[in-house]
């Protein structure tokens, strides 16, 4: 296959790209700095340096992929627009491509609780995560509103750590019981197998190592 991900350069994102080139597929990573951030040298690895906002330079890089994976990021104080912009972006861009699908990186706060309600807005949620939360939010009604064939992967705390396989799913919730918190290297595995497996087309999925 060939992959394009967005964010690349993150913690997520070089795991993603590190583990796609492993499984023989072509990718491209996307960014302001990937000639800069120690991604691997590859013959199957295409750095494409562009600006997630520019409409041009998007569309472009997706044309001809067959799947698209994002961890894009930011700040999360709620200053920074990456998540909810750049996704909708995305979207825009890949709908003119004819590219359906996408597996994207969100947070556990825009998960469902037992009320119906989404964990963001339960009583006790931590203030710092609301406002990105916001942004998760935001970039997953542009999924939700669109003719993609979507994924919105929402962990809770993601830790650096290779991938084990050994973790946990559910759609649109939380696994029970669960610790709060996954490896980079395992969010990758799941984010990459799901482009295959297409067991959580069109829903949020909560996860737990």
């Amino acid at each position: 296959m060939k992959l394009i991900v967005f964010g690349a350069t993150g913690t997520v994102g070089k795991e993603i790209v590190k583990q796609a080139l492993y499984n023989g597929n072509k990718v491209k990573a996307f960014g302001r700095n990937v000639f800069t951030e120690g991604l691997p040298e590859n013959e199957n690895l295409e750095l494409v340096q562009g600006a997630l906002f520019d409409e041009s330079e998007v569309l472009k890089a997706i044309k001809g992929c067959d799947a698209v994976l994002s961890a894009i990021g930011g700040a999360t104080d709620g200053t920074d627009k990456t998540r909810s912009l750049g996704m909708k972006n995305i979207v825009k861009q890949m709908e003119k491509a004819g590219v359906k699908k996408i597996i994207a990186l969100g947070g556990a706060g825009v998960l469902d609780a037992a009320d119906g309600k989404m964990v963001m807005e339960q009583e006790g949620f931590p203030p710092e995560y609301y406002a990105v939360s916001q942004e998760h939010k935001k970039a997953y009604e542009s999924l939700k509103n669109s003719s993609l064939d979507w994924v919105f992967v929402c962990p809770p705390m993601i830790t650096e750590g290779e991938p084990t396989g050994i973790f946990k799913t559910e759609a649109n919730h939380l696994p029970g019981p669960n610790n709060f918190k996954i490896s980079s290297g395992n969010l990758a595995l799941f984010m990459l197998k799901e482009i295959v497996a297409n067991g959580f087309s069109k829903q949020r999925v909560g996860i737990s190592g």
